[in-house]
């Protein structure tokens, strides 16, 4: 926006400067046009006119203005230019950003995945297994474990391994699932 609005100004003061040019030469020419009309040699009308100072000052004031105002203009071309490389950078990284998040999200979603696999795996070996020996080891695991992995059972299969727990462990274990979801809100 604030480029656009220098351009505008700069085109503005262009029409200004040429304005004042032309106005400057037009007045030129009408006093030369009067000089001639007075009846001067024409010795004198072939030469060229001299300015006055004044003239002579606005028109190098309005000659180091338009310098300025180039400048200004190539300053901000090279600025639009460097902003256009910027904005290609910027728009190449987050395309890499974005390659590499969907690549993590795909690495998550397999490990996810695996994780899930060897569970469900693990599960179906414990039911498998004769309720009494799966019981020596559920007596061994840590109480929260082996709840999440007796509330992936099949009911019959933790219903036969609950049976073979020691009631304290059987206790401990049932009151960990019971509680589990407890936390959930409820709205």
């Amino acid at each position: 926006m604030m480029i656009a609005a220098l351009l505008v100004t700069s085109a503005i003061l262009r029409v200004g400067t040429q304005t004042g040019h032309v106005l400057a030469l037009e007045k030129l020419t009408s006093g030369a046009a009067e000089a001639a009309d007075a009846g001067q040699e024409s010795a004198q009308s072939d030469a060229p006119m001299a300015m006055s100072p004044d003239i002579e000052a606005m028109l190098a004031a309005f000659k180091a203005r338009e310098a300025r105002l180039d400048q200004r203009e190539a300053q901000i071309r090279d600025r639009m230019n460097a902003l256009a490389i910027a904005d290609e950078e910027i728009d190449k990284k987050l395309a890499q950003l974005e390659a590499a998040e969907n690549a993590l999200k795909q690495t998550l979603a397999l490990a996810d995945s695996a994780a899930e696999n060897d569970l469900s795996r693990l599960t179906a070996v414990y039911e498998n297994m004769k309720p009494k020996d799966s019981a020596a080891l559920f007596e061994q695991m840590d109480p929260d474990f082996a709840a999440g992995f007796l509330g992936r059972m099949q009911p019959g299969a933790a219903a036969a391994l609950m049976a073979s727990l020691t009631p304290e462990r059987a206790y401990t274990i049932s009151v960990v699932l019971a509680g589990r979801n407890s936390s959930v809100p409820k709205k």
